[in-house]
Protein backbone atom coordinates (compact mmCIF):
# COMPACT_ATOMS: atom_id res chain seq x y z
CA UNK A 1 0.00 0.00 0.00
CA UNK A 2 1.39 3.11 -0.94
CA UNK A 3 1.33 6.14 1.66
CA UNK A 4 0.05 9.54 0.86
CA UNK A 5 1.22 12.65 3.02
CA UNK A 6 -2.61 13.21 4.04
CA UNK A 7 -2.24 9.60 5.92
CA UNK A 8 0.04 11.42 8.49
CA UNK A 9 -2.01 14.50 9.34
CA UNK A 10 -3.77 14.94 11.88
CA UNK A 11 -6.33 18.03 13.85
CA UNK A 12 -3.67 20.22 15.93
CA UNK A 13 -5.28 23.13 18.18
CA UNK A 14 -3.08 25.95 17.63
CA UNK A 15 -3.03 26.85 21.18
CA UNK A 16 -1.01 23.58 21.98
CA UNK A 17 1.76 24.79 20.45
CA UNK A 18 4.26 25.89 23.04
CA UNK A 19 5.84 29.35 22.40
CA UNK A 20 7.93 29.33 25.16
CA UNK A 21 10.30 26.93 27.24
CA UNK A 22 8.91 25.61 30.78
CA UNK A 23 10.79 27.36 33.39
CA UNK A 24 12.67 23.76 34.64
CA UNK A 25 14.03 21.75 31.48
CA UNK A 26 13.33 18.72 33.03
CA UNK A 27 9.45 19.24 34.16
CA UNK A 28 7.96 18.42 30.71
CA UNK A 29 6.06 15.56 30.88
CA UNK A 30 6.34 12.51 28.85
CA UNK A 31 4.51 10.43 27.28
CA UNK A 32 5.33 6.30 27.07
CA UNK A 33 4.95 4.25 24.36
CA UNK A 34 5.39 0.21 23.95
CA UNK A 35 4.84 -0.93 20.63
CA UNK A 36 4.88 -5.03 21.56
CA UNK A 37 2.31 -4.05 24.17
CA UNK A 38 0.21 -0.97 22.29
CA UNK A 39 0.44 0.83 25.53
CA UNK A 40 0.40 5.32 25.73
CA UNK A 41 1.36 5.79 29.31
CA UNK A 42 1.53 9.26 30.84
CA UNK A 43 4.40 10.42 32.70
CA UNK A 44 6.93 13.38 33.95
CA UNK A 45 10.05 13.26 32.12
CA UNK A 46 12.36 12.27 35.44
CA UNK A 47 10.62 8.95 34.91
CA UNK A 48 13.18 8.39 31.75
CA UNK A 49 15.74 7.15 34.26
CA UNK A 50 13.30 4.09 35.02
CA UNK A 51 12.91 3.66 31.40
CA UNK A 52 17.25 2.66 31.06
CA UNK A 53 19.14 -0.08 32.40
CA UNK A 54 22.65 -0.52 33.49
CA UNK A 55 24.47 -1.46 30.43
CA UNK A 56 22.44 0.68 27.88
CA UNK A 57 24.08 3.00 25.94
CA UNK A 58 21.79 7.01 25.69
CA UNK A 59 22.86 8.81 22.34
CA UNK A 60 22.95 12.09 22.49
CA UNK A 61 23.54 14.98 19.47
CA UNK A 62 25.96 17.48 20.50
CA UNK A 63 25.58 20.32 17.60
CA UNK A 64 24.75 24.22 18.48
CA UNK A 65 22.86 26.06 17.06
CA UNK A 66 24.39 29.31 15.76
CA UNK A 67 22.66 32.95 16.15
CA UNK A 68 22.06 32.36 12.51
CA UNK A 69 19.65 35.31 11.56
CA UNK A 70 21.28 38.47 10.79
CA UNK A 71 19.89 41.74 9.55
CA UNK A 72 21.69 44.42 7.46
CA UNK A 73 21.24 46.91 4.93
CA UNK A 74 22.36 46.72 1.26
CA UNK A 75 25.38 49.50 1.32
CA UNK A 76 23.70 51.14 -2.07
CA UNK A 77 20.34 51.66 -1.12
CA UNK A 78 20.67 51.20 2.91
CA UNK A 79 17.26 48.53 2.19
CA UNK A 80 17.25 46.25 4.62
CA UNK A 81 17.60 42.72 4.47
CA UNK A 82 17.27 39.67 6.42
CA UNK A 83 20.23 36.99 5.82
CA UNK A 84 19.47 33.53 7.65
CA UNK A 85 23.13 30.96 7.46
CA UNK A 86 22.42 27.86 6.28
CA UNK A 87 25.53 26.44 5.58
CA UNK A 88 29.38 26.93 5.69
CA UNK A 89 30.53 25.93 2.23
CA UNK A 90 34.32 26.63 2.20
CA UNK A 91 36.13 29.30 3.80
CA UNK A 92 34.18 32.30 4.16
CA UNK A 93 31.48 31.32 1.89
CA UNK A 94 27.91 30.31 2.98
CA UNK A 95 24.66 29.25 1.75
CA UNK A 96 22.03 31.48 3.09
CA UNK A 97 18.40 32.39 2.49
CA UNK A 98 17.55 36.20 2.37
CA UNK A 99 14.17 38.28 2.34
CA UNK A 100 13.73 40.14 0.19
CA UNK A 101 16.11 38.20 -2.20
CA UNK A 102 15.18 40.13 -5.32
CA UNK A 103 17.00 42.42 -3.84
CA UNK A 104 19.95 40.70 -3.10
CA UNK A 105 21.52 39.99 -6.81
CA UNK A 106 25.49 38.88 -7.38
CA UNK A 107 27.96 41.55 -6.31
CA UNK A 108 25.41 43.12 -3.72
CA UNK A 109 26.93 44.22 -0.87
CA UNK A 110 25.24 43.81 2.25
CA UNK A 111 26.33 45.48 5.91
CA UNK A 112 25.88 44.09 9.50
CA UNK A 113 26.82 46.01 12.67
CA UNK A 114 27.93 49.19 11.05
CA UNK A 115 30.25 47.67 8.95
CA UNK A 116 31.80 45.35 11.53
CA UNK A 117 30.50 42.15 9.02
CA UNK A 118 29.95 42.77 5.49
CA UNK A 119 28.45 40.14 2.99
CA UNK A 120 29.06 40.23 -0.74
CA UNK A 121 26.64 37.99 -2.70
CA UNK A 122 28.32 35.36 -5.26
CA UNK A 123 25.45 33.50 -6.11
CA UNK A 124 22.00 33.33 -6.77
CA UNK A 125 20.05 30.19 -5.68
CA UNK A 126 16.00 28.90 -6.29
CA UNK A 127 13.68 29.87 -3.52
CA UNK A 128 15.38 33.13 -2.38
CA UNK A 129 18.80 30.93 -2.01
CA UNK A 130 21.85 33.22 -1.98
CA UNK A 131 25.71 32.30 -1.84
CA UNK A 132 27.37 34.72 0.07
CA UNK A 133 31.70 35.58 1.20
CA UNK A 134 32.08 37.43 4.36
CA UNK A 135 34.55 39.96 5.21
CA UNK A 136 35.49 40.99 8.73
CA UNK A 137 38.37 41.73 11.17
CA UNK A 138 38.24 39.31 14.38
CA UNK A 139 36.93 35.46 14.68
CA UNK A 140 33.64 35.09 12.56
CA UNK A 141 31.70 33.11 15.47
CA UNK A 142 32.67 35.68 18.09
CA UNK A 143 30.99 38.60 15.85
CA UNK A 144 27.71 36.43 14.67
CA UNK A 145 27.31 35.79 18.45
CA UNK A 146 27.13 39.48 19.34
CA UNK A 147 25.20 40.76 15.64
CA UNK A 148 23.20 37.40 14.88
CA UNK A 149 19.98 36.06 16.89
CA UNK A 150 18.64 32.41 16.93
CA UNK A 151 16.42 31.12 14.28
CA UNK A 152 13.47 29.69 16.06
CA UNK A 153 11.19 27.68 14.15
CA UNK A 154 8.14 29.51 12.00
CA UNK A 155 5.54 28.13 14.52
CA UNK A 156 7.29 29.46 17.53
CA UNK A 157 5.86 33.56 17.52
CA UNK A 158 7.26 35.02 20.93
CA UNK A 159 10.41 35.98 21.54
CA UNK A 160 12.86 33.90 23.00
CA UNK A 161 14.57 35.80 26.23
CA UNK A 162 17.40 33.40 27.03
CA UNK A 163 19.06 32.09 24.08
CA UNK A 164 20.93 29.39 25.96
CA UNK A 165 17.12 27.66 26.55
CA UNK A 166 17.35 26.40 22.34
CA UNK A 167 20.83 24.81 23.28
CA UNK A 168 21.03 21.33 25.40
CA UNK A 169 23.09 21.61 28.02
CA UNK A 170 25.84 19.31 26.07
CA UNK A 171 26.06 21.29 23.20
CA UNK A 172 29.40 21.96 22.22
CA UNK A 173 29.64 21.62 18.17
CA UNK A 174 28.72 24.62 16.51
CA UNK A 175 27.07 24.13 13.24
CA UNK A 176 23.14 23.91 13.23
CA UNK A 177 20.31 25.94 12.20
CA UNK A 178 17.61 24.65 14.42
CA UNK A 179 18.22 22.71 17.64
CA UNK A 180 17.89 19.24 18.53
CA UNK A 181 15.25 19.29 20.67
CA UNK A 182 14.41 16.14 22.23
CA UNK A 183 17.45 17.09 24.05
CA UNK A 184 16.02 20.04 25.72
CA UNK A 185 14.74 18.59 28.45
CA UNK A 186 17.68 17.09 29.62
CA UNK A 187 19.84 18.92 32.98
CA UNK A 188 23.00 18.04 34.24
CA UNK A 189 21.44 16.75 37.10
CA UNK A 190 19.29 14.23 35.07
CA UNK A 191 22.76 12.94 33.33
CA UNK A 192 24.70 12.54 36.24
CA UNK A 193 21.70 9.95 37.55
CA UNK A 194 21.71 8.50 34.69
CA UNK A 195 25.95 7.81 34.83
CA UNK A 196 25.18 7.00 38.18
CA UNK A 197 22.93 3.94 37.09
CA UNK A 198 25.94 2.45 35.00
CA UNK A 199 24.13 3.90 31.83
CA UNK A 200 26.75 5.44 29.09
CA UNK A 201 26.17 8.64 27.47
CA UNK A 202 27.58 8.79 23.90
CA UNK A 203 27.52 11.56 21.53
CA UNK A 204 27.62 12.44 17.89
CA UNK A 205 27.08 15.34 15.91
CA UNK A 206 24.30 15.78 13.31
CA UNK A 207 23.91 19.59 12.23
CA UNK A 208 20.35 20.05 11.79
CA UNK A 209 18.72 22.10 8.69
CA UNK A 210 16.38 23.98 8.16
CA UNK A 211 15.30 21.75 5.54
CA UNK A 212 13.44 20.15 9.03
CA UNK A 213 10.84 22.21 9.00
CA UNK A 214 9.73 21.81 5.28
CA UNK A 215 6.71 20.39 4.52
CA UNK A 216 6.64 17.22 2.39
CA UNK A 217 5.36 18.98 -1.40
CA UNK A 218 4.90 15.38 -2.85
CA UNK A 219 1.66 13.17 -2.40
CA UNK A 220 3.49 9.78 -2.65
CA UNK A 221 5.79 10.18 0.40
CA UNK A 222 7.91 7.36 -1.69
CA UNK A 223 8.98 10.30 -4.28
CA UNK A 224 10.00 12.99 -1.29
CA UNK A 225 13.50 13.89 -1.35
CA UNK A 226 15.21 14.63 2.33
CA UNK A 227 17.43 17.34 2.79
CA UNK A 228 21.42 16.68 3.31
CA UNK A 229 22.79 17.15 7.18
CA UNK A 230 26.34 16.94 7.62
CA UNK A 231 26.70 14.26 10.68
CA UNK A 232 29.85 12.80 12.37
CA UNK A 233 30.74 9.71 15.01
CA UNK A 234 34.24 9.81 16.61
CA UNK A 235 36.18 6.42 17.20
CA UNK A 236 35.38 6.44 21.14
CA UNK A 237 31.37 6.62 20.38
CA UNK A 238 31.70 3.89 17.46
CA UNK A 239 33.56 1.71 20.34
CA UNK A 240 31.14 2.42 22.87
CA UNK A 241 28.02 1.84 20.83
CA UNK A 242 29.40 -1.75 19.45
CA UNK A 243 30.64 -2.85 22.87
CA UNK A 244 26.70 -2.01 24.11
CA UNK A 245 25.42 -3.98 21.15
CA UNK A 246 27.77 -6.98 21.75
CA UNK A 247 26.76 -6.89 25.64
CA UNK A 248 23.45 -6.61 24.80
CA UNK A 249 22.44 -3.36 25.99
CA UNK A 250 19.88 -1.31 24.68
CA UNK A 251 21.27 1.80 21.96
CA UNK A 252 18.90 4.61 22.76
CA UNK A 253 18.97 7.33 20.84
CA UNK A 254 17.51 11.31 21.73
CA UNK A 255 16.15 12.94 18.96
CA UNK A 256 15.66 12.22 15.48
CA UNK A 257 18.60 13.68 14.25
CA UNK A 258 20.87 11.04 16.40
CA UNK A 259 18.30 8.69 14.66
CA UNK A 260 19.31 9.55 11.11
CA UNK A 261 23.07 9.65 12.22
CA UNK A 262 22.91 5.75 13.44
CA UNK A 263 20.62 4.21 11.14
CA UNK A 264 22.85 6.17 8.47
CA UNK A 265 26.12 4.53 9.66
CA UNK A 266 24.39 1.33 10.77
CA UNK A 267 22.75 0.91 7.12
CA UNK A 268 26.63 1.42 5.53
CA UNK A 269 28.18 -1.07 7.83
CA UNK A 270 25.81 -4.30 8.25
CA UNK A 271 24.43 -3.21 11.78
CA UNK A 272 27.69 -2.02 13.30
CA UNK A 273 28.78 1.33 13.65
CA UNK A 274 32.58 3.20 12.60
CA UNK A 275 34.10 6.40 13.22
CA UNK A 276 32.44 8.43 10.02
CA UNK A 277 31.49 11.64 8.94
CA UNK A 278 29.84 12.95 5.89
CA UNK A 279 26.71 14.23 4.58
CA UNK A 280 23.06 12.34 5.45
CA UNK A 281 20.25 11.99 3.05
CA UNK A 282 18.32 9.48 4.81
CA UNK A 283 14.75 9.22 4.23
CA UNK A 284 13.36 6.63 7.46
CA UNK A 285 9.61 6.42 7.10
CA UNK A 286 6.75 3.32 6.85
CA UNK A 287 8.80 -0.03 5.60
CA UNK A 288 12.16 0.81 6.50
CA UNK A 289 14.01 -1.80 8.64
CA UNK A 290 15.43 -0.35 11.87
CA UNK A 291 19.50 -1.25 12.08
CA UNK A 292 20.65 0.34 15.01
CA UNK A 293 18.42 1.95 17.36
CA UNK A 294 16.26 0.18 20.37
CA UNK A 295 14.17 3.00 21.78
CA UNK A 296 14.34 6.48 21.30
CA UNK A 297 13.27 10.09 22.77
CA UNK A 298 11.48 12.67 20.78
CA UNK A 299 8.98 15.42 21.08
CA UNK A 300 5.73 15.80 19.27
CA UNK A 301 5.95 16.34 15.67
CA UNK A 302 3.99 18.92 12.91
CA UNK A 303 1.32 16.79 11.13
CA UNK A 304 2.42 15.56 7.74
CA UNK A 305 5.76 15.56 8.11
CA UNK A 306 8.89 14.07 7.57
CA UNK A 307 9.64 13.08 11.84
CA UNK A 308 5.96 12.12 12.14
CA UNK A 309 6.30 9.96 9.39
CA UNK A 310 10.16 8.51 11.59
CA UNK A 311 8.12 7.89 14.51
CA UNK A 312 5.67 5.38 12.63
CA UNK A 313 7.99 3.69 10.66
CA UNK A 314 9.24 2.49 14.18
CA UNK A 315 5.61 1.81 15.96
CA UNK A 316 3.55 1.86 12.94
CA UNK A 317 1.14 4.57 11.87
CA UNK A 318 -2.05 3.86 13.18
CA UNK A 319 -0.51 3.58 16.84
CA UNK A 320 1.64 6.77 16.20
CA UNK A 321 -1.82 8.56 15.46
CA UNK A 322 -3.76 7.13 18.29
CA UNK A 323 -0.76 8.74 20.58
CA UNK A 324 -1.48 11.81 18.96
CA UNK A 325 -4.77 11.95 19.42
CA UNK A 326 -4.85 11.02 22.79
CA UNK A 327 -1.71 13.84 23.03
CA UNK A 328 -3.98 16.63 22.06
CA UNK A 329 -7.11 14.94 24.39
CA UNK A 330 -4.53 15.44 27.46
CA UNK A 331 -3.07 18.45 26.63
CA UNK A 332 0.34 17.65 25.93
CA UNK A 333 2.74 20.91 24.59
CA UNK A 334 3.76 20.06 20.90
CA UNK A 335 7.01 20.74 19.09
CA UNK A 336 9.87 22.59 20.45
CA UNK A 337 9.64 23.98 23.16
CA UNK A 338 6.62 20.92 24.38
CA UNK A 339 6.60 17.78 26.28
CA UNK A 340 8.76 14.86 25.20
CA UNK A 341 7.41 10.68 23.77
CA UNK A 342 9.50 7.93 25.07
CA UNK A 343 9.93 4.95 22.32
CA UNK A 344 10.05 1.37 23.11
CA UNK A 345 9.75 -2.27 21.27
CA UNK A 346 8.55 -3.82 24.58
Amino acid sequence: MTLTTEDFDFELPEELIAQTPLSDRSSSRMMVLNREKQTIEDRGFESIIDELQPGDALVMNDTRVLPARLYGEKEETAAHIEVLLLKNKEGDRWETLMKPAKKAKPGTVISFGDGRLKATVVESLEHGGRIVEFSYEGIFLEILESLGEMPLPPYIKERLNDSDRYQTVYARENGSAAAPTAGLHFTEEILDKIRSKEIKTVFLTLHVGLGTFRPVSVENIDEHKMHEEFYQLSEESASILNQTRSEGGQIVAVGTTSIRTLETIAQEHDGMFKASSGWTSIFIAPGYSFKAVDAFLTNFHLPKSTLIMLVSAFLGREFVLEAYHHAVKERYRFFSFGDAMFVKKK
